[in-house]
This record gives structure tokens, sequence and C-alpha cells, in this order.
């Protein structure tokens, strides 16, 4: 049997398009199935810098500069909390942990060349990365559900509904971006629910949203905030979309949302309560999109490559939003499966040892991403004192930009690891208070 084509890839979505772009520039023929129909709109509209290299090295810079997307130089956090503590060490003098921003252009980063990324809105971002594929020379069908990949012949089929038919491709390789869909994590039964991170998010978009509401410094409106409400383990993020549109989302615990017996909207609102000013500033803003809610925020799969086939970005493993790591994880995935599936067909090899090095690469990047944000939530007051920290600063920022693929353990996250040990452990610390509900990262190495 012969090849229709050399890759068949399941998504169209930031993950896809990219790695698409990547095979189809070295020389690959690539055919993509997009189950939807795009523009479609999707949630994770804030980027991080480590995006940057990607879409220069695949040619989309130019596209998504003149998109027009609000630019973003930064990020802040803001506490509903009002006091302030003894940092035990970690700087000098009482510590306000009620807000911690940085800016992007304090760590130079290799390959980042502005000091800035972006805020978008994803059904034109994804978009205008799917149709760059297409213009590198990938074959991209949208309105095509991908049914089923068989791997028991010489070559692995794809089996795909067409105009209520169902076609089937043989390809060399298949590479599932399928997103939160998990496409082949379902069908080979390898996918894992988080047992520690357990949330769920309801969100909408405001026009004339006053951004600098929550923002003592009034300086980085342009920012994406997070804001922690005085509820256990729920925070809210504020995200630019255009200059008068801002993107608004709750994010909270299954079990909470579970069992509000009111609408999504009444529960919106009733969580955001818990912020009287917040509260103030949406009302005084004109919602202008339905909420939606986002369910099994978390999970993980047992296995991400194996013979003729590899799972990338959210098909792979899909981790807490808070620092804005899923479409860095959807791009990086997807460069580094890229350079693998790029020499395994110089090769003509595709067996599931070709693949080690973006498996090796991915498990440490997202376990990196998976224990800081895991710290966040079970002490967050531990990452304002470590942002304000001369010491540990960069290495922090180094984590909020997305660099995490090429280097070891980022040091903060040790000296992190040790205070919250000593915090969990001691019912007399004074930061006992302060802990959060969320266990430690059990699900660490769920690939």
């Amino acid at each position: 049997m012969k090849p229709d084509f050399d890759v068949a890839v399941i998504g169209g979505g930031p993950a896809g398009s990219t790695v698409a772009s990547y095979l189809a520039k070295g020389g690959m023929s690539v055919v993509l199935f997009e189950a939807e129909n795009f523009p479609r709109e999707h949630v994770g509209e804030s980027l991080v810098t480590a995006t940057t290299p990607v879409l220069l090295e695949i040619g989309a810079m130019p596209a998504i500069e003149a998109a027009g997307f609000p630019k973003k130089y930064g990020a802040a956090w803001t506490s509903a909390e009002t006091r302030t503590i003894d940092p035990l060490g970690y700087g000098s003098g009482p510590h306000d942990f009620r807000t911690a921003q940085i800016r992007f252009r304090e760590r130079e980063q290799p390959g980042v060349d502005r000091d800035y990324t972006f805020h978008v809105d994803r059904s034109k971002f994804d978009l205008i990365l799917l149709k760059h594929a297409e213009s590198l020379g990938a074959v991209v069908h949208q309105g095509v559900r991908v049914q089923h990949v068989d791997f028991d012949g010489d070559l692995p089929t794809v089996s795909a509904r067409v105009g209520g038919r169902i076609v089937d491709i043989p390809v060399r390789m298949v590479v599932d971006a399928s997103g939160r869909q998990t496409m082949l994590g379902n069908q080979l039964k390898v996918k894992v629910n988080d047992p520690v991170f357990n949330q769920y998010a309801v969100h909408t978009w405001f026009d004339n949203f006053d951004r600098n509401a929550l923002n003592p410094a009034n300086e980085e409106a342009d920012f994406i905030f997070i804001h922690f409400l005085p509820l256990t383990d729920t925070w809210v993020w504020q995200i630019p979309i255009t200059d008068t549109i801002t993107s608004i989302g709750v994010v909270t615990q299954k079990q909470r949302f579970r069992q509000h017996e009111g609408t999504r909207e009444e529960f919106f609102w009733e969580t955001v309560a818990s912020r009287p000013d917040l509260h103030a500033a949406l009302e005084k803003a004109k919602r202008v999109k339905p909420f939606k809610v986002e369910g099994d925020y978390s999970y993980g799969m047992q296995q991400i490559t194996g013979d003729s086939f590899l799972l990338i970005g959210d098909a792979a493993r899909f981790v807490d939003p808070i620092f804005s790591s899923g479409v860095s994880v959807a791009l990086n995935s997807a460069r580094i499966a890229a350079t693998d599936i790029l020499a395994a067909h110089e090769a003509g090899d595709f067996r599931k040892a070709r693949f080690t090095g973006y498996e090796t690469k991915l498990r440490k990047a997202v376990n990196n991403w998976y224990e800081f944000i895991s710290i966040y939530y079970r002490l967050n007051i531990l990452f304002t004192v470590f942002v304000q920290d001369p010491n540990y600063r960069l290495d922090v920022l180094k984590m909020l930009q997305g660099d995490v693929y090429d280097d070891e353990e980022p040091k903060a996250l040790a000296a992190m690891r040790e205070v919250i040990t000593a915090v969990e452990n001691d019912p007399t610390h004074l930061w006992r208070p302060f802990l959060g509900s969320l266990t430690a990262p059990a699900a660490k190495a769920s690939f």
C-alpha cells in the first residue's frame, strides 16, 4: 500500500497548524483534518513570549502583526487580601503580597526579538495560522472529523467522515493535534484525568470594562490580569481583546460549580461578587457574548508517542491555564515534534524510538509548568514573594515567558518547593493560614 500523504494532522488549532507549517516547509506532504469550520471561537486568548520564535520560524509573524491584536507587555496578579506579612528572609521588611507585576522586557529571551507578545481573538488568530499552513502546501480539510485511526496494517490509515461518507487515507505518520477532544488519547485509552487540578471556567466578553479598576499602578492596562478571589482556589482572568472589549473568565473548582443551583450567569455574578471592586466595574460594562463553560480542565496521557504517531498540544497534556501556557505549549510542542518527524522522514523510519527527543523535552517542560502552577495554587503568596525577590525574579520571569524547553529545572522551583513543604508540614507556620486546598502534584508524571 502506498501512502496518500506523508503525515496526517488531526486538528487545525494552533498546534496542528504549526506542525503542518513546519512539516510542509520541510518538504513533507501533509493533510490536515479540522472537524469545525473556521473561524470558530476558542478560549485561551493570551500568549507568552515563547510563542514568538515559533511564529517567526514558520513565517506567520507578519500576518499576526498585521491583524492588529493588542500587544501584551507583561502580566499582573491581584489579591483580595488586605494584610501584609513578614517575608521570613525572602526580601526586606514586611511584604505586601496583594499585587505582583512583571514585564517581559526585564529578561532577554533566546529567539525573541521584541518586548511584547499578543492578546488574541482566537477565532482570528487560529484562522491565520491555519491559512498559513495551507499557503505552505498543507492540504487542509475543514468540517471533516476523523473517526478512527487504524494502526494494524502496513501503514496507519485515517478514517474521516467527508460529506456523509467515510474515507480512508493511508499515511506514514499521524499527529494528533485534536486539542481537548483528545482523539487518539481516547481511542488508545491512555487519557488520565488529573487528580489535583479539577477546575471549571465560566467566561464571556465585556465592552467598555475599566481595565484599571483593580490596577493600583494604573500603568499596566495592556497586561493580562489574574485576580484572585477570597474563595478557595478561585480566580478571574482579565484579557484585552480589542481597544474596548475585554475577556473575563472565572476559574474555580468543579465541585463549587456543580453545587451551585442557579444558571451559569448567576454563578458567574455570585462568584465575582466576592471581589466588590471587580463586581462593580463589570456591572458598569456591557456583556457582548453569552456565558460559556469550559470543563475537564486538566489531564495527562500515559503515552504520547508510538510507532507512526505522536500527540501534541492539548491532545497530549492540558494544565490549568493560569499562566497562559496553552498556546505556548501548542506551538512549542509542534516545533519540537516537527524536528523529530522530519528526521524520521529523512531516515524512512517512523518507529517510536525516533520521537524520544520530543517526548523527553515535552515531559520536562510541562512538568515544570505543572509544578509551578500547583505551587501557586497551594500558596499563592509564595509566588508574589519570589516575583519581588531580586534573587529569584528573573528565574520566575523565565517561567512566565514560557522559556522552559531547553534547560534544567528552574532554580526558583526548587526553592519554592522547599518553602511550601515547610509551610505544609508546620501547623504553626506564619503562612499556614494562606494555604490553598490543592494537594501536592501527584500527577506530575502523567506521561
